[in-house]
């Protein structure tokens, strides 16, 4: 499918806000901007999530990274990306005031509507974050950035920058590999009976084994006449839902003995 029209303009904006775009919450929340509407930065993904159970749209791998500490992280209940800063009217009036320039679509030079990368509720709390790599904070991208910054200030909410220095990226790589494999539903192939049996087999042989992960599973899988690599899914799945822990700041290796935490 080829990409949807990116003119920026006072019907496409209307039209958008028509959608509900930008509104709500868990589920129900419709970014502003899905991956179809903005030119490719190299990676973006759509990722059906864990607490919001609604696809997300992760415009780089910096977001996307992100947003697996974000699913991993206790205090975060709800995770809202691409939130539009509306109306267009307050951000084209903060810009004037700080004699900034709004920015504007290249080809029709009509505003563009603003977008904080991360709205998310901690502790019944809404909290602003914007993603930037630490060499990307030019004179232009911070003029951007107040902007955003003052947006947020007269909601009296404030407004974090996040580098790639403020999270763990081993964590974002555990959860990562994790992932998939949250939900009941991806082991439809057993009924009740099946997965709580099986998945008490892995809990037990994954705790009470020394040996590399990779063969633990690959044996067990074998004594219980399980497809190839059943096992270490439901490792994944035990891992997920916090039923076997783990340090998540040191990288899980299929290869290595799991560390556990007891």
């Amino acid at each position: 499918m080829g990409k949807r029209s990116r003119h920026s303009n006072s019907s496409t904006i209307k039209s958008k806000i028509k959608q509900g775009r930008g509104t709500g919450r868990l589920s129900e929340y419709k970014p502003w901007l899905h991956i179809q509407d903005v030119p490719s930065r190299g990676l973006v993904a759509r990722i059906l999530g864990w607490k919001t159970r609604r696809v997300h749209h992760l415009l780089s791998l910096f977001e996307q990274s992100y947003f697996y500490t974000l699913e991993w992280s206790s205090i975060v209940t709800d995770i809202r990306e691409q939130y539009p800063l509306l109306p267009l009217e307050e951000t084209v009036s903060i810009a004037s005031d700080c004699g900034i320039s709004h920015p504007v679509h290249p080809r029709t030079r009509y505003p563009t509507v603003l977008t904080t990368d991360f709205l998310l509720t901690a502790n019944s709390e809404d909290q602003p974050r914007t993603l930037k790599h630490k060499d990307d904070l030019d004179t232009r991208t911070l003029e951007k950035l107040e902007i955003e910054r003052r947006y947020w200030d007269f909601r009296q909410k404030k407004l974090k920058i996040v580098t790639e220095e403020h999270f763990p990226m081993t964590v974002a790589k555990n959860v990562e590999w994790l992932h998939p494999f949250k939900r009941r539903e991806e082991f439809s192939d057993f009924d009740e009976l099946q997965f709580s049996l099986i998945t008490s087999h892995v809990l037990l042989a994954v705790q009470h084994n020394h040996a590399p992960l990779r063969e633990v599973t690959v044996a067990l899988d074998d004594q219980l006449g399980l497809k190839l690599g059943t096992s270490l899914s439901l490792t994944r799945y035990l891992l997920a839902n916090r039923q076997l822990r783990v340090d998540m700041q040191q990288r899980i290796n299929p290869c290595n003995q799991l560390a556990l935490i007891i």
